[in-house]
């Protein structure tokens, strides 16, 4: 496993819409465990593919209770909503108030290919919304009500 560098906003790999994964390959097993590792080491709550420079539908998402891995998901229903600070790896440093939906069921890959559908609220459900985006080339920037404002962050 390997630390991966987070490409941030401004390389084009960000805009792009990323291919869906037909096949698990040890190639995508590898860039799954480093994209799970890389989370970790920047303190992330979820990463996707394009931010580690590859342009494939793979999210994982942690919020607390152990790594999520998403192949190709796909939102199926959102209900509620929720208005709260949303930051991004791609966007260091910096947060902004953000409206998402407060519930999200989506359907998914797993890492053996089997279909999955997962329901969140939340925080995973803000997490679902912002990894799939980053999927389809948009940041949660675009989304932003107001101004982004600087964060700071305390270290262990």
């Amino acid at each position: 496993m390997a630390i991966r560098e987070i490409r941030v906003k401004g390389d084009d790999v960000l805009t792009k819409v990323c291919k869906e994964v037909t096949k698990m390959t040890p190639r995508t097993e590898e860039l799954i465990e480093d994209m799970i590792e890389t989370m970790y080491e920047a303190n992330g709550v979820g990463l996707a593919a394009p931010q580690v420079g590859v342009l494939k539908r793979i999210v994982v998402i942690d919020v607390g209770e152990g790594p999520i891995v998403m192949i190709n998901p796909v939102i199926l229903e959102t209900s509620g909503s929720q208005t709260g600070d949303e930051g991004c790896l791609s966007v260091p440093g910096k947060a902004g108030q953000v409206t998402r939906p407060n519930y999200v069921r989506a359907s998914f890959l797993n890492e053996d290919m089997d279909e999955c559908i997962i329901e969140g609220e939340e925080l995973l459900a803000r997490a679902i919304c912002h990894e799939v985006e980053h999927l389809d080339g948009h940041l949660y920037t675009e989304k932003v009500e107001g101004a982004l404002h600087d964060v700071t962050y305390d270290e262990d």
